[in-house]
Formats: structure tokens, sequence, C-alpha cells
């Protein structure tokens, strides 16, 4: 099975300070998948490292006060591409990320302060039927 999987958890240095990880748990997935990396911030024309963004209601904004939403909405778009040219059904993506979070994101405070919500990219991908895992999750 073919899963898309956040390139930061994979171990390419793609987050916004420059930094990734192979998690344990992604390591197994390869070895029984096929694991298709998105850096969806990336794909939406953002540089690495990046100022730290935080999504509040249907926006995305850096802690500088700059407004990336539609960067994040264009990765978000280009990430299901990919997910549907390889038939992905599954995502593991980065846990409270404005992006990937699913299920719980950073509040748009700052504060490290947690809420419920999606990431922009996870939410397209679970409109359109794709299951997405935090990397806890596996």
């Amino acid at each position: 099975m073919n899963i898309l999987v956040s390139a930061c958890l994979l171990g390419v240095q793609c987050r916004y300070d420059g930094t990734g990880a192979l998690s344990e748990g992604i390591k197994k997935l390869m070895e029984e998948h096929t694991l298709i990396p998105v850096c969806p911030e990336i794909m939406g024309g953002l540089a690495t490292p990046r100022d730290p963004a935080e999504r509040r209601g249907d926006r995305v904004l850096t802690q500088n006060g700059a407004d990336v939403t539609d960067n994040y909405k264009r990765g978000a778009e280009e990430t299901l591409k990919l997910a549907e040219l390889y038939q992905c059904r599954c995502a593991v993506l980065k846990e409270r990320s404005p992006s990937c979070g699913c299920g719980r994101i950073y509040d748009g405070t700052f504060s490290r302060c947690l809420t419920d919500g999606n990431g922009m990219t996870a939410e397209l991908l679970l409109e359109h039927g794709i299951e997405v895992k935090g990397e806890s999750q596996i």
C-alpha cells in the first residue's frame, strides 16, 4: 500500500526550523509499505527554515504576523494531487502542524497551547476520504 508521509518524519530537514527526524514507527512502515514523502509547506512555496506559523480559523499566520494562508492552501492541494496520483488511502502526518496536524493543532497564539482542529492539508485529505494519522499513532 502507498502511504503519504510528512517528509520531516522521514528525516528530511524541512520543518520550519530546518530539522527533521526519522522516527522508529515510520522506519517499520517502510518495511511493509511504499512511503510517499510530502512537505506541504515547501510544496506551497515556503522556504526552509521559515518563521513559525499557526492556524487561526481559516487563516495561517506566522509569528511575525505574515499571512501565509495561500501557501498552505497550495501545499494542501499539491499534496492531494500526489495522494490521488499514487492512490494513497492513508497518510501519516506531523502532529500539531498548521498543515499536517490532525485532531489537535496549536491554537494560533504561539503559546504552545493546543486546540481541537486540523491543519489545512490534513483537513483537505480527510475531506477526500483519506485516513490521516499522526506519528504517535503508528
